[in-house]
């Protein structure tokens, strides 16, 4: 942990704020003040300043665009939207490091060639994390995936290992495949199956 992450997340500690970064994270595009002070239940400007504060700490990113189809005299200047920043922010008090530390076991067992061993571990654990007939979405979202629906699909709008994937990818995704199938058999939920379906910036899996 360092005083910078420390101070990021003290800047959630206002409810507010918060509930102004939730609804950003969660649309998983731009956003503009309007829309975000109605979600929140906020004034306008009250909105607008809790945005460009998450912007100033570097959880938020800024930019400009047209929110109507509508173009030329008349159309209006472009408008301050804002979405989710990909940067990443750990507290621990003491400070702990255990990114570390995994980094060096998934190499470790890449070096071995123990990849069908870490997915049957996943799984296990997987299973573990459930309790049957726990709701999938639920159970999701508390593990940190940020579950939500399209097309009647499960999609994770969050890696929840995203530093490791980076360095690992072959075998983070599919040790995190085997662990979302191993919460799926947990849950007990039928007619659903995990597999893999990458995209920009989301999870590689998700429930079909």
């Amino acid at each position: 942990m360092s005083s910078d992450d420390l101070g990021v997340v003290a800047i959630l500690q206002d409810p507010v704020r918060r509930a102004v970064y939730e609804y950003v994270a969660a649309q998983g595009r731009e956003v503009g003040r309007g829309e975000v002070a109605e979600a929140v239940g906020a004034q306008r400007t009250l909105a607008a300043f809790h945005l460009d504060r998450l912007v100033e700490a570097g959880l938020l990113e800024a930019g400009f665009r047209r929110l109507t189809d509508r173009t030329g005299p008349g159309s209006g200047r472009p408008a301050k939207v804002y979405r989710r920043a990909a940067g990443e922010w750990q507290v621990s008090v003491p400070a702990r490091d255990y990114r570390t530390l995994a980094l060096v076991l998934a190499e470790v067992v890449e070096l071995l060639g123990g990849d069908e061993r870490a997915e049957e571990a996943a799984r296990r654990a997987g299973t573990r994390l459930a309790e049957p007939g726990e709701d999938l979405a639920g159970l999701l979202r508390r593990r940190g995936y940020e579950p939500y629906e399209e097309e009647g699909r499960l999609r994770l709008r969050n890696c929840p290992f995203h530093v490791l994937a980076g360095e690992h990818p072959m075998l983070v995704c599919s040790m995190n495949l085997a662990l979302c199938q191993g919460m799926l058999e947990g849950s007990g939920e039928e007619g659903v199956t995990a597999r893999m379906d990458p995209r920009p910036g989301e999870c590689c899996v998700a429930f079909f």
